[in-house]
C-alpha cells in the first residue's frame, strides 16, 4: 500500500502570514495587488516545501462616506511549513 505523508501540527516549524485584501480606505487597493497576494498564497500552498493553511483571521472595516457605506475585508491566512522555504530568504533580502 502506498501511503501519503501528511504534516501534522507538531511537524510545523515555520508559519507565514499571507494577507489577502485590505481594510484601509485611505490606501488604494488595486486588482494587481490582489493578484500578487493570491499568487503568494498559491506559491505557499503549491510550491516547495508545500505549506498548509493552519488558521485564518478575518478583518472587516466598515466606513460611512457621506451617504454611502463602504465595507472592506482582509483575510490573513496562517500557512504552516515543516521548514522555512528557501524563497522566503530571497524575498526578505
Amino acid at each position: 500500500m502506498h501511503r501519503e505523508d501528511k504534516s501534522t501540527l507538531k511537524d510545523i516549524h515555520y508559519v507565514k502570514l499571507v494577507p489577502v485584501g485590505g481594510i484601509d480606505p485611505g490606501v488604494p487597493f488595486s486588482e494587481q495587488a490582489r493578484e500578487e497576494q493570491a499568487l503568494l498564497l498559491n506559491r505557499c500552498l503549491n510550491g516547495y516545501p508545500q505549506g498548509v493553511i493552519i488558521g485564518k483571521d478575518v478583518s472587516i472595516g466598515r466606513y460611512q462616506i457621506g451617504e454611502h457605506e463602504l465595507i472592506m475585508e482582509k483575510v490573513t491566512y496562517h500557512v504552516g511549513f515543516t521548514r522555512k522555504p528557501g524563497w522566503e530568504n530571497e524575498e526578505s533580502g
